[in-house]
């Protein structure tokens, strides 16, 4: 229901009651949301452009932006984040020092005014649908707490698709998935902040501060869904493959898999099947051997 539908739908509960005027009010809340997004000086400024921009024409549009400037950022990023300030309800926060997406985030989350919060990266392109069919899930089912979708990735331009990734859609499954890999796109969610708050907001976990953030949400007893649709369309580099590999990235993943398994998530068996197969593909893989297990595998 998209809000010229509802504020005719206001002016006929006069006639209608009480019930359903204050039923239309919460409809006409849930329609508000903030967007949360990190920048930091590796980011490209015609990728944040672009990112920002598919945020701001989203068929339900965001009533607040808030931007997390990680650390010192140059010139020609700073002009681009200029170039928004007239969009009155874009809010940037400088940090004077880049302490990683974790922090950032953190941060960005706790500024939100709205319940209704959607993730976004500095250098992917939103659909323009997106948020409306997000918001659409929460009207839905109210005791939602994080909403994920599909992903296309792609190289250059958004024409030149390279994989796809889709999740598990119910919550049961997203649950069970959660013990093997992690079963949201992070780029696309949107959340209630009260529930993330609840978890412990999102917390330092070099590469995996979401997965560490949704298993946390899962020991709340947090209810979870993913759209089939594809919501956002991910720019990937030629480096992507070898970022997701060696001991540093390595560390992170067993570390999380230790967290999992001392907080009896997983068990012995899967808390090793676990580790063996990331320090296969992490470690004695090489780029280009990752690339093809992540493009024909890791992404189904």
């Amino acid at each position: 229901m998209n809000i010229k539908n509802l504020l005719h739908e206001l002016y006929l509960s006069n006639v209608l009651g009480l019930s359903n005027y204050l039923k239309l009010i919460l409809s006409l809340y849930m329609l508000l949301y903030s967007v949360c997004m990190s920048v930091y000086h590796k980011d490209n400024p015609d990728d944040v452009y672009m990112s920002i921009n598919s945020m701001l024409h989203q068929t339900i549009k965001p009533n607040e932006v808030v931007v997390v400037i990680d650390g010192p950022i140059p010139q020609s990023l700073s002009s681009v984040l200029e170039g928004f300030k007239a969009e009155e309800h874009i809010i940037t926060i400088q940090l004077d020092e880049n302490k990683g997406l974790g922090n950032a985030l953190r941060i960005g989350v706790l500024v939100a005014k709205n319940e209704l919060v959607a993730r976004m990266d500095s250098d992917d392109i939103a659909l323009a649908d997106r948020c409306e069919k997000q918001l659409k899930c929460f009207e839905e089912d109210e005791n939602l707490s994080v909403v994920g979708g599909s992903i296309t990735e792609f190289i250059d331009r958004p024409g030149n698709v390279v994989a796809s990734r889709v999740c598990p859609l119910s919550d049961m499954d997203i649950k069970l998935f959660m013990k093997k890999r992690c079963g949201f796109n992070h780029m696309t969610v949107m959340f209630k902040k009260s529930e993330v708050l609840k978890a412990g907001n999102y917390q330092d976990w070099h590469y995996n501060e979401d997965y560490y953030l949704w298993l946390r949400m899962i020991q709340q007893n947090c209810k979870f869904r993913n759209l089939k649709d594809v919501l956002v369309n991910v720019r990937v580099g030629n480096d992507m493959y070898a970022r997701r590999g060696g001991w540093k990235y390595f560390k992170s993943e067993f570390l999380l898999q230790k967290y999992m398994w001392e907080q009896h998530i997983i068990g012995g068996g899967r808390f090793f099947y676990n580790v063996m197969g990331r320090f296969i593909v992490e470690i004695v893989m090489t780029n280009r051997m990752r690339a093809l297990v992540f493009q024909r595998f890791l992404r189904k």
